[in-house]
């Protein structure tokens, strides 16, 4: 019997390295920027060069601050070249050339949802820089930075990574361009990008370059990418280059062939498939030629060979299948390494990396981190930085699956969780660190508000499992929902001295949570401050369907659950729901429902947005080929109503906002057209009126509280009105 599957053992735990030389040198108050901050440390050069997208902010939230810490306390010298302008080499130039290599990352967003609205208009702003102004940074960020690196230092190695290098890791759907783009790497010149949560990569990378070896012959570390010219000996590759074949197709054994009629190879293939053979008593004749059971192939050297770029860039469904494969093998417990062919040369992905452990974690975040903006900002804002200062992040990863969202791409499915001595701490530092607190915690969270330590109960299923979601279409009953660790974490939290309230800014999973009712009975009663957000994302089966998200009556279940607390508590307290509109799988039909829903439930959604199809989701593969990747994809299999269209995603949105004046012409010609003009009209179960107001007539946003009849709705039949609160939009990689 072949072993049970576990999550592969790291072959070096993260503090467990030997500290590099340079270790002598101490921990910088930041890391430096400049050539005169490393004199002041004194140092003749870096190890490492940082380059990011984002502003220098020294807080375990942003990326570069994470890695570049981590490298530091490995004893490496690491500078840091943040948002440098890109229209020459020179800024590339100011720490000097580093030692080991460069880093390129784009920052905390991929680039191009950092710049575009989902309407591919330029945004104005840019939470990641100075001053919130955007144009810092260029278009395909880590592509511009690569390039420029190698210009300034043709010799240096340059190593991707990022959330933009993860998601752009394979031949990807690009939606600005409405084009499926090659790997990044090979378009940024790179020697190797790392993807996911890239600590065990990069540090040992760091170590091996440092001992001299070299990133060519760096091949077999998990959760990277590289170019290679073949598949190397004693692997096996598995064929999955064509629809419907999920792998490669044995010749059938037959166990009484004449060996001696074969050659060498053909015998050792043929003992291979006999190991698995059984014979039966039977004198049928056609036993002899029963086809033999192959053995399984050993994962660690077998290989999934994906359709070519050239192939998913002009078939549409092949691009659908190819993310089919690629979703099936994200679990590091069985996942095999990837191949796809980019012109006369090889992309290989290898297996995702093993999640941290929770002593890893805390190591991580327990840097010392000053928790600030570099001081070369001065006085201007970073309003990034400004949305969590105050806030906790106590895990990694999600298990949700949902098909617009890329976290599971990047950070993984399987939970990776802080000790609650490490969260606390973090806590304390910052009441007593961080400039402006006024003794309130803004968020613990994560991806997710409530995931932590919450794991399949077994490790072997857990390893073995390929399902792309642990909730949907229900919560899995292997899966712990035992939500005891995090409610007291709550409450260990709001007892620390000079805490006054500690708030959940990250999203409820309120499937999750109306599994443990004692939970949302202290998030309710302590922990909300006045508004809570949760995602339903829509009311209709068709686009939760496709969204692998739960039907409506679960946010009901947990709605009810919701007000009977926060009346138990003497609070008067508001859910805002997210929705969105023109995602795969969402008819006009649909939004109309959700119209309805909203209308119904007295909801006016002040903040909506549509779909955005972000490299490699699912979702997206959903937009780029009409077809649903969740199950077996052919060209005959059913299509996925799609909107695409200008003017259909904007009548998705207006569905949205029904209640605002300005969407009412639309909505009325879209209902005629419809055969729903009985839904026009000054009745309460019309959705809309049947003329305009006055030019005279003021549309009162759905924010203002004045009004005495929609607050006595809201208390009498607990319908809650969403506000605008100036919450950023969802951190969840797609959404922007």
């Amino acid at each position: 019997m072949p072993a049970a599957l576990t999550i592969p053992t790291p072959r070096t735990r993260l503090f467990d390295y030997s500290k590099h030389w340079a270790e002598c040198y101490g921990k910088a108050e930041f890391l430096p920027t400049t050539r005169a901050a490393m004199d002041a440390l004194g140092w003749d050069s870096c190890d490492i060069i940082i380059v990011t997208g984002d502003a220098y902010v020294d807080h375990p939230s942003f990326g570069m601050a994470l890695i570049g810490r981590l490298l530091e306390d490995q004893g490496f010298r690491v500078g840091i070249i943040a948002q440098p302008d890109w229209r020459s080499a020179d800024p590339f130039r100011e720490l000097g050339e580093p030692n080991l290599f460069f880093g390129v990352a784009a920052g905390n967003m991929d680039s191009m949802i950092n710049r575009y609205t989902a309407d591919r208009k330029v945004r104005s702003d840019d939470a990641y820089t100075p001053g919130g102004e955007g144009g810092s940074r260029p278009d395909r960020c880590s592509i511009v930075y690569a390039q420029r690196c190698r210009e300034a230092y043709p010799e240096a190695p340059i190593v991707l990574g990022g959330i933009e290098a993860s998601l752009r890791r394979i031949a990807h759907y690009d939606y600005w361009q409405d084009s499926v783009r090659r790997s990044i790497l090979l378009d940024a010149a790179a020697d190797l990008l790392v993807y996911g949560n890239a600590e065990r990569a990069i540090v040992e990378i760091a170590h091996r370059l440092a001992r001299g070896d070299r990133l060519e012959r760096m091949t077999d570390i998990r959760g990277t990418a590289f170019v290679r010219s073949d598949t190397p000996k004693r692997w096996t590759e598995v064929d999955s280059t064509r629809i419907d074949r999920p792998g490669r197709v044995e010749r059938v054994a037959n166990p009484y062939i004449n060996v001696r009629d074969m050659s060498p190879e053909e015998q050792r293939r043929r003992e291979e498939a006999l190991a698995g053979f059984e014979p039966q008593a039977s004198d049928a004749a056609e036993d002899a030629l029963r086809a033999v059971s192959i053995p399984k192939l050993n994962r660690s050297r077998t290989v999934v060979r994906l359709p070519s770029f050239e192939k998913v860039r002009n078939d549409k469904v092949l691009y659908a299948h190819a993310s089919r494969v690629l979703h099936l093998e994200t679990n590091p417990g069985n996942a095999r390494a990837l191949v796809q062919k980019h012109g006369d040369v090889d992309l290989w992905l290898n297996p995702p990396p093993v999640p941290l452990s929770t002593e890893e974690m805390d190591y991580v975040y327990g840097m010392p981190f000053a928790r600030v903006p570099h001081p070369d900002y001065g006085d201007a804002k970073v309003p990034a930085w400004e949305m969590i200062r105050f806030s906790v992040n106590i895990m990694r990863g999600c298990f949700g699956g949902c098909t617009f969202c890329s976290i599971t791409e990047h950070e993984g499915r399987i939970i990776q969780n802080r000790s609650p001595e490490s969260i606390l701490n973090e806590v304390e530092e910052i009441r007593d660190k961080v400039p402006g607190f006024t003794g309130v915690i803004s968020d613990l969270g994560g991806p997710t508000a409530n995931m932590y330590r919450l794991a399949c109960k077994s490790k072997t299923i857990e390893a073995a499992c390929r399902r792309p979601s642990c909730v949907y279409p229900g919560v899995c009953k292997n899966l712990n929902t035992d939500h005891s660790s995090l409610t007291q974490l709550y409450r260990d939290a709001r007892e620390l001295p000079g805490i006054k309230k500690v708030l959940i800014g990250s999203g409820v999973r309120y499937d999750l949570a109306v599994e443990d009712p004692e939970y949302v009975k202290e998030l309710v009663t302590h922990h909300v401050g006045g508004y809570l957000k949760i995602a339903p994302e829509h009311t209709e089966d068709g686009p939760l369907d496709k969204m692998m998200k739960p039907g409506i009556g679960t946010y009901d279940k947990f709605r009810e659950m919701f007000e009977q607390f926060s009346a138990e508590a003497g609070k008067e307290q508001y859910l805002i729901p997210y929705f969105i509109a023109a995602h795969p799988g969402t008819t006009d039909d649909d939004m109309l429902n959700l119209a309805l829903w909203l209308k119904k439930n007295g909801f006016r959604a002040d903040q909506v947005q549509a779909f955005y199809p972000s490299p490699m989701a699912t979702a997206t593969a959903m937009y780029r080929s009409g077809k649903n990747p969740l199950r077996k994809v052919g060209y005959k299999t059913d299509s996925v109503d799609t909107a695409k269209t200008p003017e259909q995603r904007r009548l998705h949105k207006a569905f949205l906002r029904y209640h605002d004046p300005v969407n009412w012409p639309q909505i009325r010609d879209a209902l005629r057209q419809m055969g729903r003009g009985d839904l026009i009209g000054d009745a309460e179960h019309h959705l809309i009126p049947s003329t305009q107001p006055d030019a005279g007539d003021q549309y009162r946003s759905p924010r203002r509280k004045n009004s005495a009849k929609s607050h006595q709705r809201r208390k009498k039949g607990g319908r809650m009105q969403t506000q605008h609160t100036g919450l950023p939009p969802r951190d969840d990689g797609s959404q922007g």
